[in-house]
């Protein structure tokens, strides 16, 4: 089996991860980068291990071990911004408590209008032409503007934050860590900038709650916090859009069903978090001591990883179903695509908001869109924790704008 991360194991990753769950819920393995970690491939097992009070987030303790095994480390202090996804309580609370408040479903329902009008201005830009590239076209630059616009990232960075998110959601390595120093020295210099210039943006907002109280939050709590924002705020759903649409157009009786019932499209998109989620694999957790997890033995300092796609996979569904098969009017497709427990991603309202409205107009907008290249597989992003396709061409009959003749 190749080793989990791979361009190689990516490209079979469902049938990989199907032949490890018929021989159990966790397994030690190789990964991409050559070192040996526990995977959980489970769906209760995987929800058990994301909540787990022994499983750190935090890699600084086990700095020494993991470099002594080869691994590259990337710490904060060290040209890197500490966020919280790589914090403990009591850190991890007091960092997500300060902009958890921007995320909640209400907050979120407020950028409703701006999506939709960002959505169908994208396809305006490729509607009248018969084919095109969505994930240059319009899974990619939907979520990145949503985001680099509540942010407040000027437009002419936006290009640059895509390659270097693209690069830092890699395997670890020299380009990952080079993507990381360049995407923390442009936020870096970025928030300089707001705290001469504030803005009616949430990067403005985070520097005043830094500067009314030096406790809440520190200048390298204030990078980390900023570049996560930017990577989890926009990466993950470009994946959600663009494996939905590998779904569907795989399943195009699918398509079908959403464009005569467009009520559906929420529960749909619980249903592709479920069926092909946009992150495989969960970054690295750490054993604070040891303990058993799926009747193996963790010891301590060893790593766990969970693998998203695979419980998707396994998750509950109605008696009788077939969990390998796309259903886009499933009543309730349980997953854990936004994890589970206390690191639940707080993006999660954001992400399901965009994937509604963005798939709504998709498709009513392009009614007959198909494969451009239907003989040609799915070319998958090479290596990482992310999972989602390169490009996506496909050919459709040209469309009129809303309110005008072809």
């Amino acid at each position: 089996m190749p080793r989990i991360g791979t361009a190689e194991f990516k490209a079979e990753a469902h049938q990989q991860y199907a032949v490890l769950r018929r021989q159990g819920p966790i397994h030690r393995v190789r990964m991409a980068d050559g070192s040996l970690g526990w995977v959980v491939v489970g769906y209760e097992l995987a929800r058990e291990a994301l909540a787990h009070p022994k499983l750190s987030k935090d890699p600084e303790p086990f700095a020494e071990q993991l470099r002594a095994s080869g691994r590259h480390i990337l710490l904060a202090g060290s040209g890197f911004g500490g966020n919280m996804l790589m914090a403990d309580p009591p850190e991890h609370t007091r960092l997500r408590r300060l902009v958890s408040g921007v995320f909640t479903t209400q907050a979120v329902e407020k950028l409703a209008p701006r999506v939709e009008e960002l959505a169908h201005e994208l396809i305006d830009s490729f509607a009248e032409q018969d084919s095109t590239d969505l994930v240059s076209s319009y899974t990619t630059p939907l979520p990145i503007t949503v985001i680099s616009e509540l942010l407040g990232v000027p437009e002419d960075a936006r290009e640059d934050l895509l390659a270097w998110t693209r690069h830092s959601m890699g395997l670890p390595s020299e380009q990952q860590r080079a993507g990381l120093l360049a995407l923390n020295g442009y936020l870096s210099g970025l928030l300089k900038g707001k705290r001469r210039a504030p803005a009616d943006d949430l990067l403005s907002r985070l520097i005043a709650v830094r500067d009314e109280d030096s406790g809440k939050l520190s200048d390298t709590e204030l990078l980390g916090t900023a570049v996560i924002l930017v990577v989890a705020g926009h990466e993950t759903t470009v994946n959600l859009l663009g494996n939905a649409m590998v779904a569907l157009l795989d399943h195009p009786e699918q398509a079908r069903l959403l464009r005569e019932n467009p009520e559906h499209i929420p529960g749909a998109v619980e249903e592709f978090l479920r069926y092909d989620p946009p992150l495989e694999i969960t970054p690295t957790r750490f054993a604070t001591e040891a303990f058993e997890l799926g009747g193996r033995l963790i010891k301590a300092a060893e790593t766990v990883t969970i693998a998203l796609t695979s419980a998707g996979r396994d998750a509950p569904v109605e008696p009788g179903a077939d969990p390998d098969q796309l259903d886009v009017l499933r009543k309730q497709a349980r997953h854990a695509a936004f994890g589970h427990g206390i690191h639940y991603c707080i993006g999660a309202p954001l992400a399901r908001l965009e994937g509604d409205i963005a798939l709504r107009v998709l498709l009513s907008r392009l009614p007959d869109l198909a494969w451009a290249e239907p003989e040609q597989p799915v070319a998958w992003l090479p290596a990482g924790i992310t999972r989602g396709p390169v490009r996506l061409p496909v050919a459709f009959t040209p469309a009129a704008r809303p309110g005008r003749s072809v």
